[in-house]
């Protein structure tokens, strides 16, 4: 029989008593963080919002130009930066979320970037910074494999990929989280796409991968955290085709 009607869906974990999860994931190893400028103190070129977004296109070619650590950060703080803490505990971040839940965590795929080795780092949001996770210097190669063969992947100075924590979501939500997971993650890379103009950079959503792959490459179990969505990021050619 068709349900219809909210009351009949099973509990949330929340509505069942039960913990709510952390905020952000914990620490995977001992690597030392890389701090970011304080976006406060870092601002970037100005650019009327209504000119980014009609300038705004997916951009499939890349200058080898690096991007300085200073832009990445830019980056990601448009993309899941912490503007408030919450008492729950809990964030107040710069993109929207179903609840306030904030169920992606960011890895990015480092191929140009000033100061940063070629490989995957992760954000941690609540000390704006980064985690290196592993140093690989056939990361651009093997990413754009997994994507598809995407060569333009392998171009980028940096790719990001948003991995999606279900129970972050479902906790809320219950079964309806996995909707508002991926509306999440159109929150998130639409900031990117915003925030990119700004700085003279190109980028182009990707959703094109081989899930099963990817998730093992990132060793990620592919139920509890997999990857819902991606994006590769460079400095925008002369003439864009």
């Amino acid at each position: 029989m068709r349900l219809t009607r909210r009351e009949n869906l099973p509990l949330s974990p929340q509505k069942q008593g039960l913990p709510m999860p952390p905020y952000e994931l914990p620490l995977e190893n001992d690597n030392e963080l890389i701090k970011l400028p304080n976006p406060q103190d870092w601002h970037s070129p100005v650019l009327d919002v209504t000119q980014a977004i009609e300038q705004r296109r997916s951009i499939r070619r890349y200058e080898p130009t690096p991007l300085s650590l200073a832009e990445v950060g830019h980056l990601l703080w448009c993309t899941q930066g912490i503007q408030k803490m919450t008492s729950a505990p809990g964030t107040l971040r710069t993109v929207p979320s179903a609840g306030a839940r904030h169920a992606l965590e960011t890895i990015l795929m480092i191929n140009h970037v000033e100061g940063l080795q070629p490989g995957l780092i992760r954000y941690v949001a609540s000390q704006h910074a980064l985690l290196p996770l592993v140093q690989n210097s056939q990361a651009a190669v093997e990413l754009a494999d997994l994507c598809n063969q995407q060569e333009f992947v392998s171009q980028s100075a940096v790719t990001f990929l948003w991995i999606a924590v279900v129970d972050r979501m479902t906790w809320r939500s219950g079964a309806r989280g996995y909707r508002y997971l991926h509306l999440d993650a159109g929150h998130v890379c639409q900031n990117l796409y915003l925030a990119a103009e700004p700085i003279d950079c190109g980028v182009c959503a990707i959703m094109s991968y081989d899930d099963t792959r990817l998730n093992a490459w990132l060793h990620l179990d592919g139920e509890n955290h997999f990857v819902v969505y991606a994006a590769s990021v460079g400095k925008k050619p002369e003439i864009n085709p």
